[in-house]
């Protein structure tokens, strides 16, 4: 019954207005550009994060005997298996000389690792249309936490399977086939909890933990087919090999992770478009103005919401009744609340609960505002349109 309710539920998903959206957002937030400046930082990153490693493992001796085969499966679960072992290899030189700098070159190591986490974050966050990050040393403080105890909480998480681990990488030649598969579905398990915590967790916003997994699934099995078709292209086609020679693993390493990056990019978009894509047909954005029109749409619902006993409306109703996805409406709403416009109401400790009630007189609030930060911005080529246009006498009641 389960497994038929499954092949149900995938054959009522929208896969087609999936791929739409996923098209769109891949032109309108230039996530092309957003995974070469990723790539370019991780380039930069590696070497610190996998010294902080190291540096981890070393500060645990019980964790030791493990480090070598820890850090080998890590590298061939997240790299291809045609450069996996040479991309260990010159980690673990380059992080061995990046221990014995001084204070000033360590430092500069530490700022790229942060440097990686900070675009990262704000990645995301433009992703789930967040105009307000945490503040920068919380954010800072978190994710080194996050670099530092990492490698201790996953060495401790496979400590259990540390025999399994070490078999799989050569200590006993051949496993059978159920220790494979097994083997196969922790590395899978883990990459798609990690994926799911960075979409859960990174966002300065609620992300519901169902659709951080699908987003986390969504990676998981991305990176597992790109890793076999790079995989196999390099196989089949060994241009990188001909021209580049014993050089080939660093621009083969660099497509990977650009490529890698644009699937956990894909995967956050699926879990902040998730909700809307689930909910059915949701009208497209506009030409030009279509924030001002959402904005003026916004008003109107809350004042007819004025009539009723709740005084106002959550997010989720207003897009429902509006037809337009919450990520769309989010930023029309940070104005509204930035003019003093609309005000929220937490009654409880949810910000998916929290209702937008209207705070703003219709009859004496002029128009101005809004058209100056969703229409029209005051200019000099515009000064002459708002003079002649009387644009500044307009009042809220005249639109709504």
């Amino acid at each position: 019954m389960k497994v038929q309710q499954l092949l149900a539920d995938l054959a009522r998903f929208p896969w087609l207005p999936t791929l739409q959206t996923l098209r769109e957002r891949f032109r309108e937030d230039r996530l092309g550009l957003s995974a070469s400046s990723l790539t370019f930082t991780t380039t930069i990153a590696l070497v610190p994060f996998f010294t902080v490693a190291l540096a981890v493992f070393t500060a645990f001796p019980m964790f030791g005997k493990m480090q070598a085969n820890l850090q080998s499966w890590l590298v061939q679960s997240l790299v291809p298996d045609a450069i996996s072992r040479q991309v260990l290899g010159y980690l673990t030189q380059f992080a061995g000389k990046a221990s014995r700098l001084g204070g000033l070159g360590f430092a500069a190591l530490v700022v790229s690792a942060i440097a990686l986490v900070l675009t990262i974050d704000r990645t995301l966050n433009n992703i789930w249309r967040v105009r307000r990050p945490r503040p920068f040393g919380q954010r800072v403080l978190i994710y080194w936490a996050v670099i530092t105890l990492g490698p201790v909480l996953l060495a401790a998480s496979l400590g259990l399977t540390s025999y399994l681990a070490s078999a799989s990488r050569g200590v006993v030649r051949e496993l059978p086939n159920l220790v494979t598969f097994v083997l196969t579905a922790i590395e899978f398990i883990a990459l798609a909890a990690a994926y799911t915590a960075l979409y859960r967790y990174v966002p300065n916003t609620p992300v519901k933990r169902a659709h951080a997994m699908a987003g986390g699934v969504f990676a998981a099995v991305g990176i597992e087919l790109a890793k076999r078709v790079l995989a196999w292209y390099i196989g089949t086609v060994p241009t990188y090999s001909m021209v580049y020679g014993a050089f080939a693993t660093v621009p083969i390493l660099l497509v990977w992770i650009y490529i890698a990056w644009l699937v956990v990019l894909f995967g956050a978009v699926i879990a902040a478009y998730l909700p809307s894509l689930l909910a059915g047909p949701r009208r497209r954005p506009g030409t030009h103005g279509w924030q001002f029109q959402l904005a003026l749409e916004v008003m109107q619902h809350l004042q007819k919401a004025r009539a009723t006993a709740r005084r106002g409306l959550t997010a989720a109703e207003l897009g429902a009744v509006m037809e337009v996805d919450l990520l769309q409406l989010e930023p029309v709403l940070q104005t509204l609340v930035q003019l003093d416009w609309v005000g929220r109401l937490n009654e409880v400790d949810d910000a998916i609960a929290t209702r937008y009630v209207m705070l703003a007189d219709a009859q004496s609030t002029a128009l101005e505002p809004l058209m100056r930060h969703l229409l029209l911005p005051a200019s000099e080529a515009t000064s002459k349109l708002w003079q002649t246009g009387r644009l500044s006498s307009l009042y809220l009641a005249d639109v709504l």
